[in-house]
């Protein structure tokens, strides 16, 4: 049977989506467990050499160049990109620092280049096209179940 390859990227945030995700999957597993097929996710130890992907499913604002080239390569990847959560849409919270004022900067400039952030945070979107969002704080459960349901008919598994 046909599954569809999905994986669960997290950048800067507390991973309060995937999280979520596994939430979900208290209630969904048994029905889904059939058709998807994890190739990444962090949070269940599920990490492959990434060739393909029907299904990227991002959280997190992004703040360095890493995440900045790593997003790059998962959307070159992935036949749909899905923004997960506010700080995937956005950019926030982590995004305040981008209207601090010019005396702020200067002070958490140091920090910012020690751990090799970026000068201004940015959302998902502003550097990958997206195909679809769920927002939230965490995320809205039934936009993202709506939106994986919606995948698996596309995907002809379902």
């Amino acid at each position: 049977m046909k599954k569809v390859k999905i994986g669960i990227f997290s950048f800067t945030c507390d991973e309060g989506c995937s999280i979520n995700f596994l939430e979900i999957l208290n209630s969904k597993f048994e029905e889904w467990k059939k058709f998807l097929d994890f190739k990444h996710f962090r949070l269940i130890q599920s990490k492959s050499n990434l060739k393909s992907l029907d299904i990227a499913f991002i959280e997190g604002a992004i703040s360095t160049k890493k995440e900045k080239e790593k997003a790059k390569k998962i959307r070159k990847i992935a036949k749909k990109v899905v923004a997960i959560g506010n700080c995937a849409i956005e950019g926030f919270i982590s995004a305040q620092r981008n209207s601090f004022d010019e005396e702020r900067r200067k002070e958490i400039k140091p920090i910012l280049k020690k751990f090799g952030h970026m000068d201004r945070v940015l959302s998902v979107k502003d550097v990958i096209e997206v195909d679809d969002e769920v927002p939230g704080c965490p995320m809205v459960e039934t936009k993202f179940i709506e939106i994986m349901e919606k995948y698996l008919k596309e995907f002809g598994v379902k």
